[in-house]
C-alpha cells in the first residue's frame, strides 16, 4: 500500500470511529490532495479614511484589510449611518465598476484607494466635515472575524495617505 493510501485508510478509519464530523474533516482535507489545511482567513483593517465629500449626496471611502489567514475572504457588504447605501467599486484604468464582493487574497491584502478599488457611500444623511469620524461596518464571507467594524476620520479633499 502507497504512503497516500495509508494516510487515506487511517483518516477513513479515524472517521467511521470518531463519528459524521470527522467524516467531513477528513474528506475537506484529502479533497484539496494536501496533507495539511490551509488556516482560515484572519482579517484586520487600517488606514482608512473618507476624503471630505465634494458632493452633498455621494462619499468614498478607502482603506487597507489585511488577512494573516491561509484562505482569501471576500468583502461581501459595507453599512454605515452616514450612507443608505454603501457599494463596492472596482477600478480598472479610468473605468469603475460595481461588484458583488472584492476578494482579500490569503497572506495577502485588499488595499481600497483613490483611483483604484473603493466604496461608495450614497444618499449621505448628511455631508460630514474635516475632523469628523465615519463608523463603517465591514462583512466578510469565509473570515474571521466575519463583521469589522471601523470609524475612520474624515480628511480633507486632497488628503492622500503618505504624503
Amino acid at each position: 500500500m502507497t504512503r497516500r493510501g495509508r494516510r487515506l485508510t487511517g483518516a477513513l478509519t479515524g472517521a467511521v470511529a470518531g463519528g459524521a464530523a470527522v467524516a467531513a474533516a477528513a474528506v475537506v482535507a484529502l479533497g484539496g490532495g494536501s496533507s495539511s489545511a490551509a488556516s482560515p482567513a484572519r482579517l484586520s483593517v487600517t488606514g482608512g479614511y473618507v476624503p471630505r465629500p465634494l458632493l452633498t449626496d455621494v462619499a468614498a471611502a478607502y482603506l487597507t484589510v489585511r488577512n494573516t489567514g491561509g484562505t482569501p475572504a471576500e468583502l461581501t457588504s459595507v453599512t454605515t449611518p452616514l450612507a443608505a447605501h454603501v457599494t463596492l467599486h472596482t477600478t480598472v484604468g479610468t473605468t469603475m465598476r460595481q461588484v458583488p464582493s472584492l476578494t482579500v487574497p490569503a497572506r495577502g491584502r485588499l488595499s481600497l484607494g483613490l483611483g483604484a478599488d473603493h466604496l461608495m457611500l450614497e444618499n449621505l444623511t448628511h455631508k460630514p466635515a474635516v475632523g469628523d469620524t465615519v463608523t463603517l461596518t465591514l462583512r466578510f464571507a469565509h473570515a474571521t472575524p466575519a463583521t469589522v467594524t471601523v470609524t475612520v476620520p474624515v480628511r480633507p479633499t486632497t488628503y492622500r495617505p503618505g504624503g
